[in-house]
């Protein structure tokens, strides 16, 4: 009984990760063609104004969205994992009046920093119509992040797929023409646009899933709301610790290296936080729900999160080893040759992200048992220590530093989140998560040394043996689990 139920829980992870894992690809090669388009219309200097823009956006939004997209969550897959339809319109009801709250405040307080906003992203008040204007996107993205979280609370993969999937498709419409006609002069308004063509789709799905509608008074708005703020206070603190580094490192580029650095800088992040990102982000979204259901049961929490551990790295092995062999033809084909100054950086940053996959998986358990305070604390020292690392790592050895950097980084803050996992919920990772882990790395580093250090004929075709292994060994373990032939036998029969 427990073999199936293990089973089925593996099956689980990886449907909902197959769906949004296929939308994120579609995603991907949206984002290919976007950004290609922008290296070549607008180049370094013009993503690195886009990068300014959005981060500086996305620093205020951290600041006043007060963590509902993610602590919201866990009341809604709560109140519908219990059967509660009173309890789960209530939860909805007063969420979206919240929603409403925080992204008004965002809007007025961009709109009366603009100036300084300029000054500090800039260095000159130059841009500061455009933070003006960009202002109305704070309210248009958290009410956005609101219809989302009653999709995923209520775990609604599909409708959150088809959501994701037209707001790529008509971001990509409105974007490219902009760029074209009006070059850096078409950035603004493709943000305006594209952030409210997001809200429309994203009401419009949410608004297929029936809930009740219930009116609320002020002593229930103001119940039901504290629990939502408390926790996602804490949360939108240490988000908004997260997004201030990020911000600062940012800062720190444009005005050492310039804003061309920073558009490199930008790209190649892209390629680890978008292109790779994609299991995290599939994965996430059923993950986070899922695991809030079983918060309260340790054992079972364990058991959830070793087994996320073991399909993420799983799935995600073969495609950085891929990436570290044809990264070089990966950036040029993904923006441009202006753009091969961050092939040292990325080289070095997809070995972080085997660590960030097992902090990762650990890190949700934070969220699902409601350890706001644990959760802020342990965001807050990871970002000063994070952030110390990548100045650091820029200021010796460039965009390769912010690579190496990235690695030393989440090698800490996976050491932190076991040590943190351990002490307060005896939770730890068990022997098969580290089999895997501890294989699919060594393969990683010698695709690592090959790429890095043999000449490209050589370095490729060893790489490939090594992407072969990798894979081979992929689908060995995820059948083991699952049983994937039987799976897609039973897709062919439907």
């Amino acid at each position: 009984m427990t073999a199936k139920k293990d089973t089925n829980s593996y099956q689980q992870i990886l449907k909902s990760t197959s769906v949004l894992g296929g939308v994120q690809v579609f995603n991907i090669v949206i984002a290919v063609v976007r950004s290609k388009f922008i290296a070549i219309l607008l180049g370094p200097a013009g993503m690195g104004m886009v990068s300014l823009l959005t981060s500086t956006i996305g620093l205020i939004s951290g600041f006043t969205n007060f963590g509902l997209g993610i602590s919201a969550v866990k009341n809604v897959a709560s109140a519908a994992g219990a059967g509660d339809v009173d309890k789960l319109s209530k939860t909805v009801a007063v969420f979206r009046r919240l929603v409403w709250i925080t992204g008004s405040l965002g809007f007025v307080l961009t709109l009366v920093l603009s100036p300084w906003l300029s000054e500090i992203a800039f260095g000159n008040k130059k841009y500061t119509l455009a933070f003006v204007l960009i202002s109305i996107t704070l309210l248009f993205t958290q009410i956005s992040a609101g219809q989302n979280v009653i999709l995923q609370g209520l775990r609604k993969i599909q409708y959150m797929a088809k959501a994701s999937m037209t707001g790529a498709l008509a971001g990509l419409i409105i974007s490219i023409p902009l760029y074209y006609f009006w070059g850096q002069n078409g950035i603004v308004p493709a943000i305006i646009l594209t952030s409210l063509s997001t809200l429309f789709l994203f009401w419009l799905y949410a608004n297929k899933v029936k809930i009740p509608k219930v009116s609320i008074d002020k002593k229930i708005f103001k119940t039901e709301g504290k629990e939502m703020l408390r926790m996602g206070f804490l949360i939108s603190l240490s988000g908004l610790i997260t997004l201030g580094s990020g911000y600062v490192l940012r800062v720190y580029i444009s005005n050492r290296g310039g804003v061309e650095d920073v558009g490199l800088f930008t790209a190649g992040f892209s390629i680890i936080a978008s292109y790779v990102g994609m299991v995290f982000t599939a994965m996430g979204a059923d993950y986070y729900p899922r695991l809030a259901t079983v918060a309260h049961d340790n054992l079972k929490c364990k058991q959830e999160i070793n087994q996320q551990a073991e399909v993420a790295l799983l799935i995600l092995a073969p495609i950085l080893i891929v990436l570290l062999v044809f990264i070089h033809l990966g950036v040029i084909l993904l923006y441009s040759k202006q753009f091969l100054g961050v092939v040292g950086m990325v080289h070095w940053a997809i070995l972080g992200i085997f660590f960030q996959a097992l902090s990762w998986s650990l890190g949700y358990v934070l969220l699902a048992k409601s350890a706001s305070k644990v959760y802020f604390w342990n965001e807050l020292i990871s970002s000063f220590y994070i952030l110390g690392l990548n100045i650091g790592g820029y200021y010796y050895f460039g965009l390769t530093g912010l690579g190496i950097s990235y690695l030393l980084g989440y090698i800490l803050h996976f050491i932190q989140m076991l040590l943190v996992c351990k002490k307060w919920y005896s939770i730890s990772l068990d022997n098969n998560a580290w089999k895997i882990f501890l294989f699919q790395f060594m393969i990683a580093v010698i695709s690592f040394i090959t790429g890095y250090y043999l000449n490209k004929v050589l370095g490729y075709s060893i790489g490939c043996i090594l992407i072969i292994v990798s894979g081979i060994y992929s689908w060995k373990e995820l059948n083991k689990r699952i049983s994937i032939k039987e799976l897609i036998a039973k897709r062919f029969r439907k």
